[in-house]
């Protein structure tokens, strides 16, 4: 393979532990061609050198970027009980405003502040299908396409998922007027999918899948339909499922089992789906999924901001099963911060600490999650993002050397400080494909005018 860059790092994290003196070269073709630790100093001839730690690049495994023009708007609370259903009307409200350009706006603003937390590719979970009052836009891949724009502009790879919405509960026999942008079918939104695929089909960092809303928002045959559907076009499927106990109360009511045990019963799940928070899974559900080869997403920020509950983390890792996290509702847009609230959950609730290296039979917690990130997130993009190994995308970040968090830290324990020293190491420098993208200052412009817009400066 032609070389198309070379990189220089004092250390790099390869195969789940630190390499020193490597040479990292990029294909012109955007992906790894070699990888050689104790290079030498005529291997290095040539060789930019990174001014810091490297570490591969995150794939954000969920994400609804148009939520990220409500971070830090909906922390009043209502009269009467706030919980994740008082909170998801206020995101309806937000949902219901968002113009096609402000959407690209406000997701190119958000996707480059992934970038530089060292998120290099994004799952979008995309339902916003409708204009504003809930018809279908002349080109149905209207809102879809302003996604695709945002991610090139920023220079993030992404992953859209059109989402399958019909229902507005178990026994709803259609959508709320508040839910009429999500209107769609099985055929549509595959449709958008293998439209984006197409697009994609000589770009490297541009795949479609699909996603299911959940349990509760599309009933049994069209779930099956779009799961079959997407099986044969070997396409991912996302899903949320099990994040309220209400729900799992009424999947319950209306099926006799819960959420996941149905999923398993119907003989659905395969290595190609993804379960979104399984926040309310049972034991023997997570050792069912773990058979199934599916993974679950974990969005820990988000899921303590909704109320959500606690995922059993120690079990899922004790049965082997993969994962990767999300920034969902963007509340922060920090993998760092995303992996330590999910192991500190876990502390909090079994009062011990390293919970996550001692489920999984390991000494280092930080390496356990972040491996677990970057196997589980490649996975769900359905893309090659395995990490700093030959044949993966080119995907890496620098870590600030300076940063607070790392000053003085030995180099074998610069993970760990990454992740659980807080304020978050700094990510000097990151490299999509090989190709650097632009910073987020770049647009801030642009999202503060939408942003503008949206609310006149008064949420």
């Amino acid at each position: 393979m032609p070389e198309g860059r070379r990189f220089f790092a004092a250390q790099a994290w390869i195969a789940g532990g630190w390499a020193r003196d490597v040479l990292l070269v990029a294909g012109h073709d955007g992906r790894w061609a070699e990888m050689r630790a104790g290079a030498g100093q005529a291997d290095r001839a040539g060789a930019e050198v990174l001014p810091g730690p490297v570490l591969p690049g995150v794939a954000n495994g969920h994400s609804h970027a148009f939520q990220r023009a409500m971070a830090g708007l909906a922390e009043l609370s209502p009269a009467g009980r706030d919980d994740f259903w008082s909170w998801r009307d206020r995101m309806y409200a937000a949902a219901l405003r968002i113009t096609p350009s402000q959407l690209e706006a406000i997701a190119t603003f958000l996707y480059a502040e992934l970038l530089q937390a060292g998120y290099t590719q994004v799952c979008e979970f995309h339902y916003l299908h409708n204009d504003l009052d809930g018809k279908p836009y002349a080109d149905p891949l209207e809102m879809s396409l302003a996604l695709v724009r945002a991610a090139k502009r920023a220079g993030i790879g992404l992953t859209l998922l059109p989402t399958l919405y019909m229902r507005s509960g178990f026994t709803a026999a259609g959508l709320r007027v508040d839910q009429r942008r999500f209107a769609s079918t099985p055929d549509s939104v595959l449709r958008i999918a293998q439209a984006l695929r197409k697009l994609g089909a000589d770009d490297t960092s541009l795949t479609a899948g699909i996603a299911i809303h959940s349990m509760r928002a599309v009933d049994a045959g069209a779930l099956r339909e779009t799961a079959q559907a997407a099986r044969g076009a070997g396409m991912p499927v996302h899903i949320h499922i099990a994040e309220q106990q209400l729900e799992v109360d009424d999947c319950i009511a209306q099926h006799g089992r819960r959420p996941i045990e149905w999923l398993l019963e119907q003989d659905l799940l395969d290595g190609g789906w993804n379960l979104v928070h399984a926040t309310h899974a049972s034991v023997a559900e997570l050792h069912g999924v773990q058979r199934s080869g599916a993974a679950i997403v974990l969005c820990p920020s988000t899921e303590a901001n909704l109320g959500d509950g606690v995922f059993d983390l120690p079990a899922w890792l004790a049965a082997g099963g993969r994962c990767c996290i999300g920034s969902d509702s963007h509340i922060t847009r920090s993998w760092m911060e995303e992996l330590r609230l999910l192991e500190y959950s876990g502390r909090l609730v079994l009062r011990q600490r390293n919970v996550a290296a001692r489920a999984a039979g390991r000494e280092a917690t930080a390496a356990v999650l972040f491996d677990a990130a970057i196997g589980g997130g490649g996975a769900a993009a359905d893309l090659p993002l395995a990490g700093l190994a030959a044949g993966q995308r080119a995907d890496f970040c620098v870590l600030d050397p300076a940063s607070p968090a790392l000053l003085g830290i030995p180099a074998d324990r610069v993970l760990d400080a990454a992740v659980f020293s807080s304020p978050d190491a700094r990510v000097a420098r990151v490299f999509v494909g090989g190709a650097e993208p632009r910073p987020p200052a770049a647009h801030a412009a642009g999202f503060a005018a939408a942003m503008h817009a949206l609310w006149g400066g008064v949420a």
